[in-house]
């Protein structure tokens, strides 16, 4: 089997998957966009993925991702950056990404704003949300409590569109629980910043739960593209 066709069959079953999951969910498949996680692998799989209908590419190691944004710039893609945001590199990922999904916190606004600048395009941006249970360290994303004081600061740059929200679910617990939450958190959220109303939850493993609880766009990566290189 070729590369193509290893893709294509990926593809098609998360595809299937999404289709299923928003008819149990009562939703239209158009209400959910997929984004191609593909850390660790190489351009060409982007161009690949493009030639088979993606649209939007995640990646979540700045180094990795701003290598491959300018490799595959001649396809019409849409850049996530997904993972950690670094305060030193914060500016450098709004100069490619097309989405920011992971700010969460208040020292990383002003970076990401001027990063837009100097690209001359503003840059949408999803607050990371926490789902740790109340009382666990949290790995990574914003306490719920601390997303309106977030959400200002983005709503405050001149190069920055406050878009919605992110959340991974935590290890060791249903994600059906965690993404509970996060319909809670996101229903409050709303409330305030009704235009932003992108939901960004659910990979591989659980993108089924997280549809039924309205996301809009799910981060899926090994099920489509197999096991990471460095993992074989």
């Amino acid at each position: 089997m070729s590369r193509r066709e290893e893709l294509a069959d990926g593809l098609a079953q998360v595809r299937g998957r999404i289709e299923r999951a928003c008819a149990e969910a009562g939703r239209d498949t158009s209400e959910v966009t997929l984004v191609a996680v593909t850390k660790f692998f190489p351009a060409s799989d982007v161009r690949l993925l493009a030639d088979l209908g993606v649209t939007d590419v995640g990646e979540n190691r700045h180094q990795e991702a701003e290598a491959k944004a300018a490799e595959c710039a001649d396809l019409d893609l849409r850049w996530h950056y997904i993972g950690g945001l670094q305060s030193n590199k914060a500016g450098a990922v709004a100069r490619y990404a097309h989405v920011v999904e992971s700010l969460d916190r208040t020292k990383l606004v002003g970076r990401l704003d001027r990063g837009a600048q100097e690209r001359g395009r503003p840059v949408d941006v999803l607050l990371q949300v926490s789902l740790d249970p109340p009382g666990a360290e949290h790995r990574a994303g914003a306490d719920p409590a601390d997303l309106a004081a977030l959400a200002d600061a983005v709503v405050a740059a001149e190069h920055l569109r406050l878009r919605g929200l992110m959340a991974v679910a935590p290890l060791g617990e249903e994600p059906s629980a965690a993404f509970d939450r996060l319909a809670g958190v996101r229903s409050t959220f709303l409330d305030h910043h009704p235009s932003a109303d992108v939901l960004s939850a659910g990979m591989s493993g659980d993108l089924e739960p997280a549809i039924a609880v309205g996301a809009t766009h799910v981060r899926v990566g090994s099920a489509i593209l197999g096991s990471r290189p460095l993992d074989r």
